[in-house]
């Protein structure tokens, strides 16, 4: 199989048309090469238009909506950055050529071990990979650029947009299949968010959901 060919389709065909017109984004996406990511035995599936299975029940999103979300965050290269969900490591490694850091967490050790050593393998040095449950383990002091939340949430929580900094962009999902819609909230100031529905998607649910509260738009 050419991945380079594959790679270039999974841009052409699926991203681009899906108004994904950054172009610092498309040429992230051409430079990561996404078959370093996937499971071994996944490797020819690396660039299909689908759902890729990882363990835990877990799935790589689609790449057009990965675009998507790197394109609404509209990171700049002095940019701090939380991930919520390493999964397979290939939005960690999008985000840190992106930024200027990034922060990635999962809860699951074996994936943070697994991108850790395929981050090392791709020369990436900043990325700090932890494990936690990102709903209660989180210092909710640390405030971020911008937060990619790769699982979604029944009801929309402002637990992570407290985490923004002024002007910072969170991305996530909210809702419950089939009904789900991708989110972008922008903090303006210390008290005034702004929060937009961008579009229909279906993505896995954040996995240690214990929502203690809320918020309806």
């Amino acid at each position: 199989m050419d991945l380079e060919q594959a790679r270039f389709n999974m841009i052409e065909q699926q991203v681009r048309p899906w108004s994904v017109l950054d172009q610092t984004v498309l040429d992230i996406m051409r430079r990561v090469p996404r078959d370093r990511f996937v499971p071994p035995s996944q490797i020819n599936l690396a660039y299909a238009d689908i759902e890729i299975p990882l363990a835990h029940g877990e799935n790589m999103m689609h790449p057009r909506v990965e675009g998507r979300m790197l394109q609404e965050l509209a990171i700049s290269v002095t940019d701090s950055c939380l991930e919520i969900g390493t999964g397979s490591g290939y939005i960690t490694a999008c985000l840190a050529h992106l930024a200027d850091e990034v922060h990635s967490v999962d809860i699951h050790q074996d994936f943070i071990d697994e991108a850790k050593q395929k981050l090392l393998d791709s020369h990436i040095d900043n990325v700090t990979l932890e494990t936690k449950n990102a709903l209660t383990e989180l210092d909710g002091a640390q405030q971020y650029d911008a937060i990619a939340v790769t699982g979604s949430m029944p009801e929309y929580t402002p637990q992570f947009e407290q985490m923004l900094k002024p002007g910072g962009r969170l991305f996530l999902v909210v809702g419950r299949e089939p009904a789900m819609h991708a989110m972008l909230v922008t903090r303006k100031n210390a008290t005034e968010f702004n929060r937009v529905s961008l579009f229909e998607t279906v993505l896995k649910p954040l996995q240690g959901m214990k929502l203690q509260e809320t918020f309806s738009l």
